[in-house]
């Protein structure tokens, strides 16, 4: 037997304008796209920003349906209408920010399981890192890469 120990590293900033311009438009564009959800059933609105190699930034929300679980996530519906509107261009980095009643959370919210592992697919297909910028009104976290949100990816068979 042999003790591992996992450390993750990452940024915290206390506010948007700590941030680096093009990352502090795509947290923006993030909170833009809350408006863009529909989640009649949780109250939770979820925005997710994408910025291409071509620098367009590519907005996605939650999409929420009676017939649970066919909604889909924020985070996803960026990343597939990204590769939909720019063919040939790979994802740079992701922004996604959260909240109910027109306010974003506190703390940062981090995407689910299959949004994590959608985003190690693209990150492979792309073959290098996605940064992934996680916004709260307290703080904003910003990751380097899909590997230090999802360690022991599923991507090799």
């Amino acid at each position: 037997m042999t003790p591992r120990k996992l450390e993750i590293e990452y940024i915290e900033y206390s506010s948007l304008c700590e941030l680096e311009a093009q990352d502090r438009e795509l947290v923006n564009c993030a909170v833009h796209a809350m408006r863009l959800s529909y989640s009649p059933y949780s109250g939770f609105r979820v925005g997710a920003a994408v910025r291409m190699s071509s620098g367009a930034i590519v907005e996605g929300a939650n999409q929420e349906n009676a017939a649970y679980p066919s909604g889909l996530c924020a985070e996803r519906t960026a990343l597939y209408s990204s590769v939909a509107a720019h063919p040939g261009a790979t994802v740079e980095s992701i922004a996604l920010c959260g909240g109910a009643d027109g306010k974003l959370t506190d703390d940062p919210i981090s995407p689910c399981g299959a949004c994590r592992q959608v985003l190690a697919e693209f990150q492979k297909r792309a073959s290098k890192p996605i940064s992934v910028i996680m916004a709260g009104t307290s703080r904003i976290w910003k990751f380097t890469s899909v590997a230090d949100i999802l360690p022991f990816m599923f991507d090799e068979f």
